[in-house]
């Protein structure tokens, strides 16, 4: 995956998690399921970026 594609999928899931805390705060029990699924999603494609990004700043 290349950095811009992570990125974009870094944004993508951070306002899906957004939408779903929303619902969460009043109370939705299945988008606060969605949001822990999501943060795991988000943790795993932020170790990308961080792995892309210093393999970026090295070819820079």
């Amino acid at each position: 995956m290349a950095l811009h594609e992570t990125t974009e999928t870094m944004k993508r899931i951070l306002a899906e998690i957004l939408r779903e805390l929303e619902d969460a705060e009043k109370g939705n029990k299945a988008a606060a399921k969605r949001v822990r699924k999501a943060t795991l999603n988000f943790a795993k494609i932020a170790k990308v970026y961080r792995k892309e990004s210093v393999e970026a700043a090295k070819t820079a």
